[in-house]
């Protein structure tokens, strides 16, 4: 059914958990991860001239690099992992990537919140799920998620 899955990833541990339920489609469906890090330079714009932008840049990068290469770690044995570094919008950057003729689904985090905020994915997160041709799995990750998988829990998942 899944023969690559593109899995967004920032680094943090949070977002590990999105990683284990990709890993998982990834050994039952014989898939490849396309684990991607998305440089968004939009952000730095408003710096001043005199900012050396090349140290900013190659700071996003290492970021990136070491982001990738976690996920490589973090693979299990028989879990091809693909790398790409990426400048650009990253919403719009993770859609680019997983097109129907690239990859078939796309597994990325949210940020655990409460009370009205849990209605929002994230900005990243929702503009993905509107976007995407491909079926999107959303995770929950962060402060609300819950620290053990609940027996018989399901990811939250929103197709478009």
């Amino acid at each position: 059914m899944y023969d690559c899955i593109v899995v967004p990833t920032d680094g943090s541990p949070e977002g590990e958990r999105a990683l284990e339920y990709a890993f998982d489609l990834a050994l039952a469906h014989d898939a490849t991860i396309r684990a991607v890090y998305v440089v968004n330079a939009a952000g730095y714009g408003g710096l001043p001239m005199e900012t050396a932008w090349e140290g900013i840049s190659e700071a996003l990068r290492e970021e990136g690099r070491s982001a990738v290469e976690r996920v490589r770690e973090l693979a299990p044995e028989g879990v091809e992992v693909e790398t790409k570094i990426l400048d650009g919008s990253p919403s719009r950057v993770i859609v680019e990537e997983a097109g129907p003729d690239a990859c078939d689904l796309i597994v990325m985090g949210t940020h655990g919140r409460g009370g009205i905020d849990r209605l929002l994915l994230g900005s990243v997160t929702e503009r993905v799920v509107r976007c995407a041709d491909v079926p999107v799995l959303t995770v929950q990750v962060g402060t609300n998620a819950p620290e053990e998988p609940i027996e018989g829990e399901q990811p939250q998942v929103a197709l478009e």
